[in-house]
């Protein structure tokens, strides 16, 4: 193979890597699988998810939502009313994914006080983390 061969593939395994690496920062971000997993279960308007989805703020709320329907998650639907009403249902592709996003939930919600315990024997043991 030809080096300028073998740096096109160099590329194309690396740009191929990144869209992987991007699709599951995407799923997994903060705010993501709340809001997926609450899409799952039929439209759901704006308001419904900023009180559903603990702590996420407006703006947050608003990238998130926007991000997840670029990249083909989530469909906004807005009803011609005055004043207009926005619904967001899961696509297929992200309803394919709600299985596994309830699994993980409840797999941080099981283990959750036992990774704070392990958290703070191991910041005993090594002093407090910095920042």
């Amino acid at each position: 193979m030809s080096q300028g061969n073998r740096c096109v593939s160099i590329q194309a395994d690396q740009a191929r890597a990144c869209t992987v690496r991007e699709a599951l920062d995407r799923v997994g971000g903060k705010w993501s699988i709340g809001i997926l997993i609450a899409a799952s279960q039929g439209p759901i308007r704006f308001t419904e998810l900023e009180r559903q989805v603990e702590g996420i703020s407006r703006r947050m709320l608003t990238l998130t939502l926007r991000n997840l329907e670029r990249d083909g998650l989530l469909h906004r639907h807005v009803h011609p009313t005055v004043p207009p009403r926005v619904e967001y249902t899961a696509t297929p592709m992200a309803q394919e994914l709600y299985e596994s996003l309830v699994a993980l939930t409840r797999w941080a919600e099981r283990h959750r006080e036992g990774i704070s315990a392990a958290r703070a024997a191991y910041d005993r043991e090594h002093g407090a983390p910095v920042g």
